[in-house]
C-alpha cells in the first residue's frame, strides 16, 4: 500500500466526454500522469473533407516528463487510433494486451514510426510506480483482449472500465473477471469511470453468440452470394463469418485493405482461426457458383458504409451488388450516422439485394446496456462516479442509473472534456479546466484545418464560389483586361448571362470610380468589389457565394 500524502488525485478527459470516440482519459496522482487510451473519432457531417479527428494533447506535451505511459483498454480505433500522432510529439511507453499492441504496431509501421516503446501486459499484470500502481481486469467486448484499467492511489482505486458488456456466451469462451471486479469494490474504489455508450438502452445487451447463430442461419437460407459488412476491428464478428462460411460450405473473399490487414494480424497472433483454403482472392469469386461465396467487406478507417455504397452503385473496383445477393449489415449504426446507413440500405435494395439489418441479433452491440451498467456500479461500489464515453445525454442517463443504485447525486460528476475532477484532503470538487479540443486530420495535414477553413468549406458547399479576375495598369489608371467572372457551384452560367453581364458592369464601375478617386490600394479595392457584388447577387438570387476578387497589375 502507498503511504497517504497530500498529493491530489486529478481526473479529466482530453476526449470521449460529450462525444462518441476520441477517447483519452487522464489520471494524475501527485506529480505522475497516467494516460488511458488515445483514440480517434470519425468526422461529423459539417467537418467537410476531414479524414479523422484526434484529441488536442497540448497539456500532455507541456507535461510529458511527468507521464508514466499510455495504458490501452482494447484495440478499437476510437481507443488507439491517435497513438501514432501522439508519439510524434511525445516519447512514452505504451502498455497494452497482445492483440491491442499488434494492432498498434501495425498502425505505427504505416506511420513510419519504428522506435516505439511497446510493453505487453495481461489481466494479471501489476505495474508499480512511485506514487501509484496500475492493474488490469478482464472484460468482454466485440474484440478480444479487452481489459479495464485500475490506477491504485493512496486514496483508493481509480477504475476505467473501457468498453464492456457482460456477455455470458462470448465467442472466444473467455468471460469477464467478475471476481476481480467484486474484489476491487470490496477494497474500495475512489472513482469509477464507466462506458456510457448504451446507457439509454434498457435491459441487457445481446450476446455475441446469438449473432453467430443468425449469421449461420442467413448463410444457409441465402440462395446467392452473401455479403457481410462489418467493422474491421470487430474480430469476434469476423471469426463468426469465417465459421458460418465453413458450416455452409462457402469460401470467403475479403474486400478492403483495412479488413485484410486486421485479419492477417489477428491470425498471426492466434485470435482468428481458419483453414488456409477458406479465404480466396477477390479475383477468384467469378470462378465459383454464387451460393459458394461470402464477401467480407469494410471501408476506410474500418467504416463499412463506404464500400457498400460503392458496391451498390457499381463504382467499386473489386465487386458490385447484383440481383439475388444477400447483404448482412453486421454492425450497429454509429450515433450520428443513421442517415448514411439508411441511404446505403436504400441503394442496396435498388441494386436487387436482400438486406438483413435493423433490430436483428446480427447487429448486437459491444457495449453494456442499463442492467449491465448497474451491475458494474454494484460490483465497484464507487465513492464517486464519472460517466464517460458517450454524448452528454448518455452520460446524464448513466448518472441517473447510478442514482437508482443508491449513489448520492453529489457524488456523480458529469464532466466535459478538459474539466478537472480533483480529490484532495478527503474532499472532491471541480477544479478548473485544461486545454482540450479537436485536432483535425486532413490528408497529411495535422491540425492545419481550423474553424475558418471549415467555415469556408461550408460556404463553398452551400452557395458556391465566384472569382472576379481583372488586370489593371496602375500608371495609366485603366483596366487592361477583364473583368472576367468565373463561377463554380453558384448558378448555371449559360442560363444567367444577364446576371453576369450586370456583375461585370458593376465591377468595372467600382474599379473606374476607385481609380478616379485615386484609391489604388488593392485591399480596399477588393473589399469594395466583394461587398458590392455580394449585396447585388443576394438581391437577385438570395444566395451568398464566396467572392474572390483577383487583381493583377502590369
Amino acid at each position: 500500500m502507498f503511504k497517504k500524502d497530500n498529493n491530489p488525485v486529478r481526473i479529466f478527459a482530453l476526449g470521449g466526454l460529450g462525444e462518441i470516440g476520441k477517447n483519452m482519459y487522464i489520471v494524475e496522482v501527485g506529480p505522475e500522469i497516467y494516460v488511458i487510451d488515445a483514440g480517434l473519432k470519425f468526422p461529423e457531417d459539417e467537418m467537410l473533407g476531414i479524414d479523422i479527428v484526434i484529441p488536442d494533447i497540448t497539456y500532455l506535451i507541456e507535461n510529458q516528463l511527468r507521464i508514466k505511459g499510455i495504458f490501452l483498454t482494447h484495440g478499437h480505433e476510437d481507443h488507439i487510433g491517435a497513438i501514432s500522432y501522439v508519439l510524434r510529439s511525445i516519447k512514452i511507453p505504451i502498455y497494452g494486451t497482445k492483440l491491442t499492441l499488434g494492432l498498434v504496431e501495425d498502425q505505427l509501421m504505416e506511420a513510419g514510426i519504428q522506435t516505439a516503446d511497446l510493453r505487453e501486459i495481461h489481466s494479471e499484470t501489476v505495474l508499480e510506480f512511485e506514487h501509484a500502481s496500475v492493474s488490469f481486469f478482464r472484460t468482454t467486448h466485440s474484440i478480444p483482449d479487452s481489459v479495464g484499467i485500475v490506477v491504485h492511489t493512496p486514496d483508493g482505486a481509480i477504475v476505467n472500465t473501457g468498453d464492456f458488456k457482460f456477455d455470458q456466451t462470448p465467442v472466444d469462451g473467455i468471460g469477464p473477471d467478475y471476481f476481480k471486479m467484486s474484489e476491487l469494490g470490496e477494497k474500495g474504489v475512489l472513482c469509477l469511470m464507466s462506458d456510457s455508450t448504451n446507457a439509454d438502452h434498457p435491459g441487457f445487451t445481446g450476446s455475441e453468440g446469438l449473432a453467430g447463430e443468425e449469421l449461420s442461419d442467413s448463410c444457409y437460407s441465402a440462395e446467392g452470394r452473401v455479403i457481410v459488412a462489418s467493422f474491421a476491428s470487430n474480430i469476434h464478428r469476423i471469426q463468426q463469418v469465417l465459421d458460418a462460411a465453413v458450416l455452409t460450405n462457402r469460401k470467403v473473399a475479403i474486400i478492403g485493405k483495412n479488413m485484410r490487414r486486421v485479419i492477417d494480424i489477428s491470425m498471426g497472433l492466434g485470435y482468428i482461426s481458419a483453414e488456409e483454403d477458406l479465404i480466396i482472392p477477390v479475383s477468384d469469386i467469378g470462378k465459383l457458383p454464387d451460393d459458394k461465396i461470402v464477401l467480407l467487406t469494410t471501408g476506410g478507417q474500418g467504416e463499412p458504409l463506404v464500400a457498400l455504397g460503392k458496391m451498390a452503385t457499381k463504382t467499386h473496383k473489386q465487386a458490385s451488388i447484383k440481383q439475388g445477393d444477400t447483404v448482412i449489415i453486421a454492425f450497429p449504426p454509429l450515433p450520428g450516422h443513421e442517415k448514411a446507413v439508411s441511404k446505403t440500405i436504400d441503394q442496396l435494395f435498388r441494386a436487387g439485394a436482400n438486406v438483413i439489418y435493423g433490430g436483428r441479433k446480427i447487429q448486437v452491440s459491444g457495449h453494456a446496456s442499463q442492467e449491465e451498467l448497474k451491475m458494474m456500479l454494484g460490483f465497484m461500489k464507487p465513492q464517486y462516479f464519472i460517466p464517460i464515453h458517450g454524448d452528454y445525454s448518455m452520460q446524464q442517463v448513466h448518472g441517473k442509473l447510478a442514482e437508482a443504485t443508491g449513489m448520492d447525486p453529489d457524488q456523480i460528476y458529469l464532466l466535459e472534456n478538459g474539466e478537472v475532477f480533483e480529490y484532495k484532503n478527503q474532499q472532491a470538487r471541480i477544479n478548473g479546466k485544461v486545454p482540450s479540443g479537436n485536432v483535425l486530420i486532413d490528408g497529411l495535414g495535422i491540425g492545419d484545418v481550423g474553424n475558418i477553413v471549415l467555415r469556408d468549406r461550408r460556404l463553398l458547399s452551400q452557395d458556391g464560389i465566384l472569382i472576379v479576375v481583372v488586370t489593371l495598369c496602375k500608371e495609366k489608371k485603366q483596366i487592361v483586361s477583364g473583368p472576367e467572372i468565373i463561377s463554380r457551384g453558384f448558378v448555371y452560367v449559360r442560363e444567367s448571362e444577364e446576371l453576369f453581364e450586370k456583375s461585370n458592369e458593376m465591377v468595372e464601375q467600382i474599379i473606374t470610380k476607385c481609380m478616379k478617386d485615386h484609391i489604388i490600394d488593392w485591399s480596399t479595392l477588393k473589399t469594395s468589389i466583394r461587398e458590392s457584388l455580394s449585396h447585388f447577387l443576394f438581391e437577385r438570387t438570395k444566395r451568398r457565394p464566396m467572392i474572390l476578387p483577383v487583381i493583377m497589375e502590369i
